[in-house]
C-alpha cells in the first residue's frame, strides 16, 4: 500500500542536492562540538571570577553556575547522539520499502550524507 508521506519523502530526498545533506550534517556536528566547549569555557570564566573575588558566597555561586553549564554541555552533546541512535534504530525497525525511504532521508540529513 502506497503511503502519501512516503511518496513525498522519496520525491523530496531525490530533489535535494547532495551538498545540502553535507552542510546540515556539518552544522549538527558543529553544534555537538562547539556548544559544549563554549559552555565549559564560560563556566570556567564565571568560576575564575568568583575565585578572584575571594568571597565565599561568590565562590559557591560560581561553582553552581559552572556545574549547571557542565550539565548543559553534556545534555547538548548527548541529545544529538541520542537522536542519531533513535533514528537509526527506527529506520532499521521500519525496514519495509516505504518506511525505509522516509527514515533513510532523515538519516541523510542527520548524518550529513546519503
Amino acid at each position: 500500500m502506497l503511503n502519501f508521506a512516503n511518496v513525498l519523502a522519496v520525491d523530496f530526498c531525490s530533489q535535494v542536492p547532495e551538498g545540502v545533506f553535507g552542510v546540515v550534517g556539518l552544522i549538527i556536528s558543529g553544534i555537538q562540538i562547539v556548544v559544549p566547549i563554549l559552555l565549559i569555557i564560560w563556566g570556567m570564566i564565571d568560576f575564575a571570577k568568583a575565585i578572584t573575588k575571594s568571597d565565599e558566597d561568590e565562590i559557591k555561586k560560581g561553582q553552581k553556575t559552572f556545574i549547571k553549564r557542565l550539565i548543559a554541555a553534556a545534555i547538548v552533546f548527548l541529545v544529538v547522539t541520542i537522536v542519531r541512535l533513535v533514528v537509526q534504530l527506527v529506520g532499521q525497525v521500519g525496514a519495509d520499502g516505504f518506511n525505509q525511504s522516509i527514515w533513510s532521508c532523515v538519516q541523510a540529513f542527520i548524518n550529513g550524507g546519503r
